[in-house]
């Protein structure tokens, strides 16, 4: 019913809306068929670069949403550990990192009791809304990218 109301956005398009928001899309250079190389390991006593805190039972539209989102702001945020929050109460083996992204206040809470504070004192702290609230309201995206802009230019600052 709706079909026809969608309109489909032209790559140049999609470039400059993105590079309005201040996200640089990635484009392939080698043929797909090439194996990508392995990343490189990490250093242990590097820690982790970001974590994001999700709540218990995201959606299947919302964690598409928010994979699409990391992904679209590079390699360090795609592929950035997602902790759930079940209960009140993180899972176990939250690592320590330069930054997280948390999805609510009540994620935010749980981290709060879960982080030694001086993990807390040296990490940025960046709050988003829920998924779900993300998933339908525009103003919630945009808070979204914003948060995701201020997360990037803190891992880049922090790599150099």
């Amino acid at each position: 019913m709706n079909a026809g109301l969608r309109q489909h956005v032209t790559a140049s398009h999609r470039d400059r809306v993105l590079r309005a928001l201040g996200v640089t899309p990635w484009v392939r250079r080698v043929p797909a068929d090439i194996a990508e190389p392995a990343p490189p390991a990490t250093d242990p006593d590097e820690g982790v670069a970001c974590v994001v805190v999700l709540p218990e039972g995201c959606s299947t539209r919302e964690l598409d949403l928010l994979g699409r989102a990391l992904n679209a702001c590079g390699a360090t945020l795609a592929r950035a550990a997602r902790v759930t929050v079940r209960g009140g109460q993180l899972a176990a083996g939250v690592p320590e990192a330069r930054a997280y992204l948390v999805f609510g206040e009540a994620q935010a809470h749980a981290l709060g009791r879960t982080l030694p504070a001086a993990a807390m004192h040296q990490a940025q702290i960046v709050l988003a809304d829920e998924p779900a609230l993300v998933l339908t309201s525009a103003g919630a995206k945009r808070r979204l990218w914003s948060a995701l802009r201020s997360l990037r230019r803190t891992l880049a600052t922090a790599g150099s």
